[in-house]
């Protein structure tokens, strides 16, 4: 079908940490062979991929020399001219280095501090230089294990001083930056500060500027903290601060899986896709995921294929959602009121409270309105089998 043929209009993105990860995990080595970031710009744009996204040593090793540094993000910079590829998002590594050990931001040493900012400046001006216009922040070390080691409420405070300084950076620079701040609630620290992106979005208010800050929520950050991530992207995107997502899949509240999109908790990512599509989400699909341990490189790019797919997938059963005459019928009726019922807007004056206060309701015939979920949802089910 060619509704499922990813194309650079759909906006999908990998991160070059993404497919070029090499299989390691916690009780393992490498299973595959690293891919460089020319190949990787390469075969996603074959596969249909929008861009390419990478934390700044993704792409330029964390000791190279300047000289090391301007061949390499030349190469990088000549590939993605000559296949039609750009940089939606870059972002800092500031978690795997040892000297980030006890965090970056929120490190108890002034001197780590201000060598993550230095880190993330310098790692700024690397994502404007190849177009990047969001910038993200995930803290994976920003928290701690033993709470009498840290002031959390100090920790906030030098969070807070980082992001208002590097804000500032970006203005100065024109960088035009948005920064999209990313949560999880644990791994790698035993507790990370901002575990929901709910408690970011309460954060940025707090922030000098505002408006160049949202979030970046991610699947399988939120499913660890065991919450609905359709409705934590819902509250970001109505809020107006959905700048990015990263999309993977997860097999409930455990460590971080980072499964390809759609393999496992497919009603729910139903519904986001079909949110993401209709309210108008203009930012990248971004998948944050891997390949399974098990797959050699050419497995990669069955990985990386299976998330666009997937996605297209569900874009595709949201059409057919919304064509659905009994699923729309149903919805009519659960959503219908009493026709010679007026709504009264919930603008406050006083002339209007006092208009709700003596309003008469029948809250008994009120409770005995028909709400058939059960049916409403098997046709849900019916639709994605693929029996409708």
């Amino acid at each position: 079908m060619n509704n499922l043929q990813p194309k650079k209009e759909h906006k999908f993105t990998f991160g070059l940490w993404t497919v070029g990860n090499p299989g390691r995990d916690p009780f393992g080595e490498p299973t595959r062979q690293p891919i460089s970031p020319v190949t990787i710009v390469k075969r996603l744009s074959e596969l249909g991929a929008y861009g390419v996204n990478f934390h700044d040593n993704d792409l330029v090793p964390i000791d190279a020399s300047a000289a090391e540094r301007d061949k390499i993000v030349g190469e990088f910079k000549k590939a993605l001219g000559d296949y039609g590829m750009t940089v939606p998002m870059a972002t800092t590594n500031l978690f795997s280095d040892p000297v980030f050990k006890d965090g970056a931001f929120t490190s108890n040493d002034p001197r780590v501090r201000l060598y993550a900012v230095q880190k993330t400046m310098r790692a700024m001006d690397l994502g404007a230089e190849v177009g990047a216009k969001i910038y993200v922040f995930w803290g994976g070390r920003e928290g701690a294990e033993a709470d009498a080691s840290k002031d959390a409420c100090e920790a906030i405070k030098w969070f807070r001083e980082a992001m208002n300084f590097l804000c500032e950076y970006s203005i100065s620079q024109g960088y035009d930056y948005k920064f999209a701040l990313e949560a999880k609630p644990n791994e790698p620290r035993g507790d990370i500060y901002f575990p929901s992106t709910g408690a970011y979005l309460g954060f940025i208010n707090t922030l000098d500027h505002p408006e160049m800050v949202g979030v970046n929520p991610e699947v399988g950050h939120e499913q660890m903290a065991g919450l609905n991530f359709y409705h934590v992207v819902a509250q970001a995107l109505e809020a107006g601060k959905l700048f990015h997502i990263d999309l993977n899949d997860q097999k409930g509240p455990r460590f971080d899986q980072d499964l390809r999109f759609g393999s496992e908790g497919i009603k729910n990512l139903f519904f986001l896709v079909k949110m993401l599509e209709e309210k108008s989400y203009e930012g990248p699909r971004h998948f944050d995921a891997h390949a399974y341990r098990s797959e050699d490189e050419e497995g990669v790019w069955d990985f990386a294929a299976g998330c666009m797919r997937n996605y297209l997938i569900f874009k595709e059963k949201a059409r057919r959602f919304n064509e659905d005459k009994e699923i729309q019928s149903l919805l009519a009726e659960i959503r219908s009121t009493d026709p010679a019922f007026e709504p009264v807007p919930l603008k406050f004056t006083k002339v209007r409270a006092e208009q709700v206060k003596s309003m008469r309701f029948n809250r008994a015939e009120l409770a005995t309105k028909r709400l058939p979920y059960e049916k409403l949802d098997q046709l849900v089910i019916d639709l994605l089998l693929g029996v409708r």
